[in-house]
C-alpha cells in the first residue's frame, strides 16, 4: 500500500467525479459498509463502475432510467471475486451515505469512509469478499484510529427506513472475527 490518503496500491483506480473535500477540521471516525448490485441481484458487468463514473446508460435497463442523473460514489468497491476498485481517495468525501445520521451527527459522508460490496441483501457474500474487506478495514483503521470496531456500521444503520444494505445476508459476526485475525 502506498500513501493511504490517496489511493490503495492494491486497488484498481477509477476516479469518480462524485467527490469533494471534507469540511475543515472534521475527523474521519466512521466506516460504512454497503451492498450494491446493478441491476438488482445481478452481479458482474460494468454497471456499478458506470454508475459511480456518471456513465450508466439509461436505455440498458428500466432501473437505469429511474436512477439516471443520480450522482453517487463510494471510496471502495469489493467485487464478488475479491477485486478491489477505488473511486475516491480516502482523505476526500465520497457521496455514499445520502441522508444519514450516526449517534446524532448528520451528513455521515463528512466523517466516514464508504465500502461497497457487490451483492444483495438476501445473497450471501463471498469468502474472498470477507477476506479483502477485513484486510482493507484493518488498513483504514490504522490510518484513521478513531474508526474502532464500534464505529463500523451498515448503510441500514445510518439511514434506517431508507436503506437496508448490506442486508441480512451480511455476516457481521464473521466480519468482526476476521478483523481480529493477524494478516
Amino acid at each position: 500500500m502506498t500513501r493511504l490518503e490517496n489511493w490503495l496500491e492494491e486497488a484498481r483506480r477509477l476516479p469518480s467525479p462524485n467527490r469533494d473535500e471534507r469540511p475543515a477540521g472534521v475527523e474521519v471516525d466512521l466506516l460504512v459498509i454497503h451492498g450494491i448490485s446493478l441491476p438488482a441481484n445481478a452481479f458482474g458487468g460494468p454497471w456499478i463502475e458506470q454508475l459511480f463514473l456518471n456513465r450508466l446508460p439509461r436505455h440498458r435497463h428500466p432501473f437505469f432510467a429511474e436512477i439516471h442523473g443520480l450522482r453517487v460514489s463510494s471510496h471502495l468497491l469489493i467485487r464478488r471475486d475479491g477485486e478491489l476498485v477505488q473511486f475516491v481517495p480516502l482523505e476526500q468525501r465520497a457521496w455514499h451515505a445520502g441522508v444519514s445520521s450516526f449517534q446524532g451527527r448528520e451528513r455521515c459522508n463528512d466523517f466516514s469512509v464508504g465500502i461497497e460490496l457487490e451483492g444483495a441483501d438476501q445473497v450471501p457474500y463471498t469468502d474472498i469478499q470477507y477476506r479483502v474487506l477485513c484486510r482493507v478495514t484493518r488498513q483504514i483503521m490504522t490510518h484513521f484510529p478513531a474508526i474502532t470496531p464500534e464505529r463500523i456500521v451498515g448503510h441500514c444503520d445510518i439511514a434506517p427506513g431508507r436503506k437496508t444494505d448490506p442486508g441480512p445476508a451480511f455476516d457481521w459476526k464473521r466480519f468482526r472475527a476476521g478483523l481480529e485475525e493477524p494478516e
